[in-house]
């Protein structure tokens, strides 16, 4: 009477297993290995560095551009996690740095003092109006403009449909914009007089908060929309 023998099928089928986890797990040509950012990423990246690194030749107030540059250290943190976790697509990963480019050349000159008009001078030869300086307003709206996209493509692909997406996501930056304008009051309560007017940069304007966060608020309107659009176009294409 023959014995059973399992154990070597057992030891077989194991292996086996084994086997076709390890050919699973192992990296894909053209795939990128977990933890580690694709090409295009890693391009769009240095081009960031390199935007930081040449705004910091001679600056004009070291100090003041360090302490915005605060926010720029964390906002990469998190666009790195979002990117790991997320699985953000390099759109997206653009759009978040394009903003951190608008903050990088505003912070450069402290928001107050960009000199958007001697560049408009010198690409038109035309001299627009004086008065306030409204380019901390364009990274204002930036925000929103900019980084909606980003966080319908978040929340897509967390389940949410086009209408929810889109609340989702003007919620996010109306909510967060609110929580950038008391950090602002916070750190004018710490600073001189002075100080606290260079860094906000309300240039007098008793509605400065108000202003930017309105401003916010249509850039994330019109950026929502515009990335809801073509899956909206799409199916009324096929609904014809």
């Amino acid at each position: 009477m023959d014995s059973p023998s399992p154990a070597p099928d057992r030891v077989t089928g194991t292996a086996l297993t084994e086997q076709v986890q390890a050919l699973a797990d192992r990296p894909r040509p053209g795939r990128t290995p977990a933890g580690r950012l694709p090409r295009g990423h890693l391009i769009a990246l240095a081009v960031f560095a390199a935007i930081v690194a040449v705004s910091w030749w001679h600056p004009r107030w070291p100090a003041e551009q360090a302490l915005h540059h605060s926010l720029t250290v964390l906002a990469l943190a998190g666009l790195l996690w979002a990117r790991w976790r997320l699985r953000l697509s390099l759109s997206s990963f653009v759009l978040v740095l394009l903003f951190l480019t608008l903050h990088t050349v505003a912070a450069r000159w402290i928001y107050s003092y960009v000199p958007y008009e001697q560049w408009w001078q010198a690409l038109t030869g035309t001299v627009p109006s004086g008065g306030r300086n409204h380019f901390d307003r364009l990274v204002h709206f930036g925000y929103g403009l900019l980084l909606a996209p980003v966080l319908v493509q978040v929340w897509r692909g967390r389940g949410s449909g086009r209408g929810r997406a889109w609340l989702q996501a003007v919620q996010v930056i109306v909510s967060t914009g609110a929580l950038y304008e008391l950090f602002e009051w916070a750190i004018a309560l710490s600073l001189a007089p002075d100080a606290a007017e260079a860094y906000n940069g309300q240039q007098g304007d008793p509605w400065d908060a108000q202003k930017d966060m309105a401003l916010a608020l249509l850039g994330a309107a019109l950026g929502a929309t515009a990335a809801n659009l073509p899956q909206l176009l799409k199916s009324r294409g096929l609904r014809r």
